[in-house]
């Protein structure tokens, strides 16, 4: 009797694995993370089109932001066309975490 539970419990182990690989094929097939099918097709979210719409800020000729409450390099960048790589690397003393209010960056060289 026990050979034949053991038997029974190694063949719905089986089951079981192979009902959770082909459930994470399922999920995976269905989700668009990586899929580049609606290129072209004018399949468009609505994270896209927003992106679309908002011209490019064209770059700032000021050399130095003064931060406003609530301001973060990712803002401060999108405010003054400076990409958040460069402003770091003008002002590496600053910590981009604890931004404060007051704090002058610098924008150019």
């Amino acid at each position: 009797m026990k050979r034949r539970r053991s038997w029974l419990a190694r063949f719905l182990a089986l089951v079981a694995l192979i009902a959770a690989v082909i459930a994470v094929i399922v999920i995976a097939s269905n989700t668009n993370l990586h899929n580049d099918s609606n290129k072209g097709k004018g399949n468009t979210t609505s994270q896209t089109k927003a992106h679309k719409k908002q011209p490019k800020k064209p770059r700032t000729k000021a050399k130095t932001y003064e931060v406003q409450s609530g301001d973060t390099l990712t803002s401060i960048a999108q405010k003054t066309g400076i990409k958040v790589a460069e402003i770091q690397a003008l002002n590496p003393e600053v910590d981009p975490q604890t931004l404060i209010a007051g704090e002058v960056l610098k924008l150019q060289k």
